[in-house]
C-alpha cells in the first residue's frame, strides 16, 4: 500500500538540497526508511522525524509516517506531538 508519503519526503529532501538525490521506495534508498524490514518490504513501519531548510529559509520538521493500519498505533505516537499538519491529496486516485 503506497500512498506516497515517503516518496514525498524524499522528492522535498532532495528540492530543499538536504540530499543530493531523491531515493526510492522500490530500491530500498529512502533517507526515512531506513529498518532492513523496510528496505526490504518497500513500506513505513517506523515514524521517521528529519529536518531540513525550504526555500527562503523557512525551517521544516518532517515526520514520515506508516500508512498501512498494521502500524496506526505508530502513527498515532506520531500525531501527539504535532504543533500542526498538512494534507497531500491525489486528485487522480
Amino acid at each position: 500500500v503506497d500512498a506516497g508519503k515517503t516518496t514525498l519526503t524524499e522528492r522535498m529532501l532532495a528540492l530543499s538540497g538536504k540530499v543530493r538525490a531523491p531515493g526510492s521506495v522500490d530500491t530500498g534508498t529512502t533517507v526515512t526508511d531506513f529498518l532492513p524490514m523496510e528496505r526490504e518490504r518497500g513500506i513505513t513501519i517506523q515514524s521517521a522525524a528529519i529536518s531540513f531548510r525550504w526555500n527562503d529559509g523557512v525551517h521544516v520538521q518532517l515526520i514520515d509516517t506508516p500508512g498501512h493500519v498494521d502500524f496506526g498505533v505508530e502513527v498515532s505516537r506520531s500525531v501527539a506531538v504535532l504543533d500542526g499538519g498538512v494534507l497531500v491529496v491525489d486528485a487522480v486516485a
